[in-house]
C-alpha cells in the first residue's frame, strides 16, 4: 500500500518591523487626548455638554483615558441616592458643587462618612434627614465650603446652626423656613461666619430684633439679607441701615413693620441699598413708603405688591430714587392720579408690574407710558378695564418693550392685538393668555422674530393659520403654551416643531384635535423637557414611546385623561426618559406592569396617580417601594385604607409626602368655548383689599 505524501508547506515568518514602521506604532498608541491641555480639553467638554449633557457619559465610556478626563472636568455632582455620595466624590475628586435636591433624605450617616472634598457649594433645601451630627461633619469635611442650602429644614433648630457656624468661609447660607432657628443659632453663625455675603431667614418664626441686631454687627460685609415672615420689628432697622455693603433686603409678610417703624429711618440712611422688597406688608401707608424712599436714594428696584394704596403723595415721592428701574406694585389699587405721578416722577424706569391692580383707566396707563421712553418690560395681567387705547399708547411709546404680560385683558380687541406684532418687533416674552386673538394677530407677531416666550391659551380664535407663520419666523422660541385652544391640530403643532427647534416646553392641554402626529413632530425637539397633553383624548402610546426615544432631557410630563396611554407609554418612559421628574398619569389606562417599570427612573420624584383604574394596592405598593427617590405622590383617597399604615410610614421616612386627592370619578370633558362661558360666568371682580 502506497504511503501518504504529505506536503510541506513554507514556514512562516515573523518580520521585524522597519524603524520607520515601528515610529509610527509607537506614535500610534499615544492617546490623542494626551496631547491636549486639561484646559483646552475641558473647552470641548464644556461645549459637548451645552449641546447634549448625555453625551459626557457616553464619552466617559469611551476609554480609560476619557474617563479620566470625564472625571477631572466635572465640578457639579446630583446623585440620587444618598449611599452612592463617598463613590461618587471618589469617583470625581475635582467636583466643587454637591447637588443633592434628587435625595429626599440624606441621614447624618451619609454626611458623616464624607470624605475630604474641595467642595465650595452644597445644596440640601430638599432633602430630609439630617441634623446636627451630619452637618458638623460636612463642615469639617470641607474647608472650602462658601456655599450652603439648607432651606425647608423644618427639623433644623439652634444645634444644626451652631454647627454651620463651624465653616467660617462661608459666604452664602439659606435657612428658609428652619422655623426652629431662635436667635440663639443666628448668633453662632453671626460669630463663626464673619464672611457672610448673603443670608436668608425667612420664615425662621424664632428670629427677633435681638438676633438680627447682633447679625448686623457681626456681619458687616453683608450684601443681601432675606428677613421675610419673620417676628422683627422697628428695633432692628436701623441695625440693618448700618450695614454698609448692604444692596439687597427682603421684608415680604412682615407684620411688624408699619408706618413707625420706616419713621424711625429717618436719621438713618443706605447709599448701598438697591433691591427692596416689601411686597404683603400690610401696616404700611403711603407715608411709610415715603420715609423708605427718604432713606434709601440709590434704590434700583422696590416691590410693593399688595403693600397699599399707590396715591399721588407717594408718586410724587418717588423723585427722590431717581436711578429706580424696576417697580413692582401687583394687586395694590390705585387712586386717582397716583399713576400718573410715578410717570412724571420714574422717568428712569426699565420695568413696570401693575398686575391685577384696581382703579387703573386706560388715561391713566397711557399717560404713564408716554413718560416712560425706556421701559423693556410691562406687566398689566387681569386688568380688564383698560382697552385698545392703552395698547395704542404702549406699542407707540415703547417700541422697546422685550416682554408683555396681559392675560385676561378682555376688553382688548384682536384688532388692537395685531398692533403688538406691528410696533414690538423686540419682544422676547409675550402673555395674552385668553384674549381676542385671531390667525391675522399671529401673523402680524411673527414680525417679532426674538420671541422666546409665547403664552396663547384659551385663544379660540386662532388656528393652525396663524401657528404656521409662528413656525417659520421664530425659531428662538422655547415656550409655547396653547391650553385650550380647541382649534389646534396636528398641522399646526408641527409647524411649531418644524420651525422652532430650540423648543423646551409645549402645552396643549385639552386641545383635542391633536393626535399621535404632533408627538411624532414634538420628538424632534430634542431639548423639550417639559409636555402637557392633558385631555387630548387621540394620543396613544405611540406618540408617548415617539416622545420618549426622542426628547431624552423630558422632565415634566402631564398626560392626565390621556384614555389610550397604557403599559406600553410607560416601558419606553423607563427605557429612555431617565430625566423625568414629576409625571401625572390620572385617568390613564396604566396598569401595576406599566406604574412599576416607570418607578425604575431613579430621578422620578412627583406622581399623581388619581383615578387609576388599572392599579391594584398590591401593585402600588410595590411600585412606592421600588421608586426610592420619590418626594410628593398624590393620590386618591380611597387607596388609603387598603395600603399597610407600616407601609405608608417607611415612604415617608424616606422623605415622601402623600397627598389625598377626594375627587369623584370624571370623564366627561366640555368643549373649550363652552369651559370658557363657564369660567366668565363665575368670574368676580377683583378685591379692593388687600390679598395676603
Amino acid at each position: 500500500m502506497a504511503m501518504p505524501t504529505h506536503t510541506h508547506l513554507p514556514k512562516r515568518r515573523r518580520l521585524s518591523p522597519s524603524p520607520a514602521t515601528a515610529t509610527a506604532t509607537a506614535t500610534a498608541t499615544v492617546t490623542p487626548l494626551d496631547s491636549l491641555a486639561d484646559e483646552l480639553l475641558f473647552l470641548i467638554l464644556d461645549r459637548v455638554a451645552a449641546a447634549d449633557p448625555r453625551a459626557l457619559k457616553s464619552f466617559a465610556l469611551a476609554s480609560r483615558a476619557c474617563r479620566d478626563a470625564e472625571s477631572r472636568h466635572r465640578r457639579v455632582l446630583r446623585p440620587y441616592r444618598a449611599d452612592l455620595l463617598r463613590a461618587a466624590l471618589a469617583r470625581y475628586p475635582s467636583a466643587t458643587r454637591l447637588d443633592l435636591t434628587l435625595c429626599p433624605r440624606v441621614p447624618d450617616a451619609a454626611l458623616s462618612f464624607f470624605p475630604s472634598a474641595p467642595l465650595r457649594a452644597v445644596d440640601l433645601s430638599r432633602s430630609r434627614g439630617f441634623g446636627a451630627r451630619g452637618l458638623a461633619a460636612l463642615c469639617a469635611a470641607c474647608p472650602a465650603l462658601a456655599d450652603l442650602d439648607l432651606s425647608n429644614g423644618v427639623d433644623l433648630g439652634d444645634a444644626a446652626a451652631a454647627e454651620v457656624a463651624r465653616a467660617r468661609g462661608l459666604r452664602r447660607l439659606c435657612l428658609s423656613r428652619c422655623k426652629p432657628v431662635t436667635d440663639m443659632g443666628l448668633g453662632c453663625v453671626a460669630v463663626g461666619c464673619p464672611e457672610l455675603r448673603e443670608l436668608a431667614l425667612n420664615w425662621c418664626l424664632g428670629i427677633t430684633d435681638l438676633g438680627v441686631r447682633f447679625l448686623a454687627l457681626k456681619c458687616k460685609k453683608l450684601a443681601s439679607l432675606n428677613l421675610s415672615y419673620t417676628m422683627i420689628s422697628k428695633d432692628c432697622l436701623p441695625a440693618i441701615m448700618k450695614l454698609p455693603n448692604l444692596e439687597v433686603l427682603s421684608l415680604v409678610g412682615c407684620v411688624g413693620i408699619d408706618d413707625d417703624a420706616l419713621a424711625s429711618l429717618e436719621n438713618e440712611c443706605s447709599k448701598s441699598l438697591k433691591v427692596l422688597d416689601m411686597s404683603n406688608c400690610q401696616n404700611v401707608t403711603d407715608e411709610g413708603v415715603s420715609s423708605v424712599v427718604k432713606a434709601m436714594p440709590n434704590l434700583l428696584e422696590l416691590n410693593l405688591s399688595y403693600c397699599c394704596h399707590v396715591t399721588p403723595s407717594m408718586g410724587k415721592c418717588f423723585q427722590m430714587i431717581p436711578k429706580l428701574q424696576t417697580l413692582k406694585l401687583e394687586g395694590c389699587k390705585f387712586m386717582t392720579d397716583g399713576l400718573k405721578y410715578i410717570g412724571i416722577s420714574c422717568a428712569s424706569l426699565r420695568e413696570l408690574s401693575l398686575s391685577k391692580c384696581s382703579g387703573l383707566t386706560d388715561t391713566d396707563l397711557s399717560f404713564v407710558v408716554s413718560r416712560l421712553k425706556s421701559l423693556l418690560k410691562l406687566d398689566i395681567t387681569c386688568n380688564r378695564n383698560i382697552t385698545d387705547a392703552s395698547l395704542a399708547a404702549i406699542t407707540s411709546s415703547c417700541p422697546s418693550l422685550i416682554s408683555l404680560k396681559m392675560e385676561s385683558c378682555s376688553h382688548v380687541s384682536s384688532e388692537g392685538l395685531r398692533m403688538i406684532g406691528k410696533r414690538c418687533s423686540q419682544l422676547e416674552e409675550l402673555d395674552i393668555t385668553d384674549s381676542d386673538l385671531d390667525d391675522e394677530g399671529l401673523k402680524a407677531l411673527s414680525g417679532c422674530s426674538k420671541l422666546s416666550s409665547l403664552k396663547i391659551g384659551i385663544c379660540m380664535k386662532i388656528s393652525d393659520e396663524g401657528l404656521m407663520h409662528i413656525g417659520k419666523s421664530c425659531p428662538e422660541l422655547r415656550d409655547i403654551d396653547l391650553y385650550r385652544s380647541g382649534a389646534i391640530s396636528d398641522e399646526g403643532v408641527t409647524q411649531i416643531a418644524q420651525g422652532c427647534p430650540m423648543l423646551e416646553s409645549i402645552n396643549l392641554s385639552y386641545c383635542t384635535e391633536i393626535t399621535d402626529l404632533s408627538l411624532a413632530a414634538l420628538s424632534k425637539c430634542a431639548k423639550l423637557n417639559t409636555l402637557e397633553i392633558r385631555g387630548c383624548p387621540s394620543v396613544s402610546s405611540v406618540g408617548l414611546s415617539e416622545i420618549a426615544t426622542g426628547c431624552r432631557l423630558l422632565a415634566k410630563l402631564d398626560i392626565k385623561k390621556c384614555f389610550a396611554i397604557n403599559d406600553v407609554g410607560m416601558l419606553f418612559l423607563s427605557q429612555f426618559s431617565h430625566s423625568l421628574r414629576q409625571i401625572n398619569l390620572s385617568y390613564c389606562s396604566v396598569t401595576d406592569i406599566g406604574l412599576l417599570s416607570l418607578s425604575s427612573i431613579c430621578g422620578l420624584q412627583s406622581m399623581t396617580i388619581v383615578h387609576l383604574a388599572g392599579i391594584t394596592p398590591n401593585g402600588l405598593m410595590a411600585a412606592l417601594m421600588v421608586c426610592g427617590g420619590l418626594k410628593k405622590v398624590k393620590l386618591h383617597t380611597a387607596f388609603r385604607s387598603m395600603m399597610p399604615p407600616r407601609m405608608l410610614n417607611v415612604v415617608e421616612a424616606r422623605g415622601c409626602i402623600f397627598q389625598w386627592i377626594d375627587k369623584p370619578f370624571q370623564v366627561e370633558q366640555e368643549r373649550c368655548d363652552i369651559w370658557k362661558q363657564q369660567s366668565q360666568d363665575v368670574l368676580v371682580p377683583l378685591p379692593s383689599y388687600r390679598i395676603i
